[in-house]
């Protein structure tokens, strides 16, 4: 009650003191306001990190036993680690580790990072495990489709394929959109990945005594690119280079083999059909019946979705004047738009609420001064819990910000002004004039404790 006394008494010696305070409380509170990420729902996702390793023609139960079991008992241990969980499948294996709440996600990461290099010499030869975006369950904010116009064709003249659709998206699109500030990544679906193929003919490579790991060996070793060192000629410095990366089919058919009696070269295309192919896809995307390609933005965690979304949808329409002509990247998806609408429903209910809040409080309070100042409870109240969310960083969306009750902030201003008003009427009746200053402060004091 003492602490209580006095803090009433400093308010009221030094009310413009507090006038400044609530003045900077708000202008804080104006600035959070700006900076408050804004979404449709609450990321309720914890701290977790996945492990993928692809393992082509692995069985669930050989990706389980060789790879799966390891990785889960190299992470055993980490700091601040709850539990971890996993998936084997064909040709997957899927380790997810979650962490304790709080913990930094990129902490987490560097972690499990220097686990998987332990591990790493204890799985099969040429598999790779892999941590999976910094992004969570709530993290597609964006989906766009690659696709041909009716009739569009190709500079050579012919319609574009799947597989051009999706050349253009690895190539131009999805290179430019993971360069947009907080995004995570951009996933394709559909479409073909172009890939060229050498098919070696067993009769033929029988003919001339090879076998199909000469031809592996072979386009290995002639597929680098070499330096030389320099030689310094009249004070400059001449680069030497051995420019042998294979620039496309010609150049893997003139692979040589061996050579016969006389120095004739066996090459590449004298065993092996080399060809143009695509590869063995377990998905595709279609619009209207039309197969497209379908790219989806991945947000990082902790962003602003809403912002994020909006910087994506004007890349991709920055990216579509740089397409080839009768290529089109069209948004279907965008997270703005559901934020747009939730966030007005949210706002219209907000306004709503806190104007037949007010009107309530003119109507009984019957003291327009009295009724403004407890009203701005409401602004003052709301500017300071966006700096807390902010601090906290908790996003607005429907749940932090469509539980508000208008009702129960004002409760306590409405209590303190009515009865001020009260008490101020009753001693301006007994005092038969109109109270001094220092009798009015000593009134709200009375009241207000």
């Amino acid at each position: 009650m003492k602490l209580l006394e006095a803090l009433l008494r400093f308010s009221i010696r030094h009310r413009w003191a507090v006038l400044v305070l609530t003045l900077v409380v708000a202008a804080v509170g104006v600035w959070s306001a700006l900076r408050l990420p804004i979404d449709a729902v609450p990321d309720i996702t914890n701290v977790q990190v996945q492990i993928n390793t692809e393992a082509p023609g692995f069985s669930p139960l050989e990706a389980e036993q060789r790879i799966t079991f390891p990785v889960e008992t190299a992470v055993a241990g980490l700091p601040d680690l709850e539990y971890s969980r996993s998936v084997s499948r064909y040709g997957l294996s899927q380790v997810t580790v979650v962490f304790e709440d709080g913990t930094d996600i990129y902490f987490a990461r560097q972690q499990l990072a220097e686990r998987i290099q332990q591990v790493q010499a204890s799985l099969p030869p040429g598999l790779e495990p892999a941590m999976g975006p910094v992004t969570t369950g709530l993290g597609e904010i964006f989906l766009y489709t690659v696709e041909a116009e009716p009739g569009a064709t190709t500079p050579e003249g012919v319609a574009y394929t799947p597989t051009d659709l999706r050349t253009i998206q690895d190539w131009t699109v999805r290179p430019q959109l993971r360069n947009v500030p907080g995004v995570a990544d951009v996933n394709t679906i559909g479409g073909y990945e172009k890939q060229f193929h050498v098919q070696p003919d067993p009769d033929r490579l029988l003919a001339y005594g090879l076998t199909m790991g000469d031809v592996v060996s072979a386009l290995e070793a002639n597929n680098q690119n070499v330096g030389a060192g320099y030689v310094e000629r009249s004070g400059e410095q001449l680069l030497v280079r051995t420019p042998g990366q294979l620039g496309g089919l010609d150049d893997l058919g003139d692979v040589v083999l061996d050579t016969r009696t006389g120095g004739a070269p066996v090459r590449v295309r004298d065993v092996a059909d080399v060809l143009l192919g695509e590869e063995l896809r377990t998905g595709a995307a279609s619009q209207n019946g039309q197969e497209v390609v379908l790219g989806t933005v991945f947000m990082r965690t902790g962003e602003n979705s809403r912002a994020v979304s909006t910087r994506a949808a004007e890349r991709l329409d920055e990216i579509q004047r740089s397409l080839p002509e009768g290529v089109v990247a069209r948004a279907v998806y965008n997270r703005t738009d559901l934020v747009d609408k939730t966030i007005a429903t949210v706002e219209k209910n907000l306004v709503e609420g806190a104007l037949l809040v007010v009107v309530v409080l003119f109507l009984f309070l019957g003291n327009f001064r009295a009724a403004l100042l407890t009203a701005l409870v409401i602004p003052l109240s709301m500017l300071m819990t966006m700096t807390g969310m902010v601090q906290g960083k908790v996003s607005a969306n429907l749940m932090s910000l469509g539980a508000l009750d208008f009702g129960i902030i004002v409760d306590g201003a409405v209590i303190i002004v009515e009865n001020c008003l009260r008490r101020l009427s009753e001693a301006q009746k007994r005092a038969g004039r109109v109270l001094t200053r220092a009798e009015r402060f000593r009134v709200v004091f009375d009241g207000t404790k």
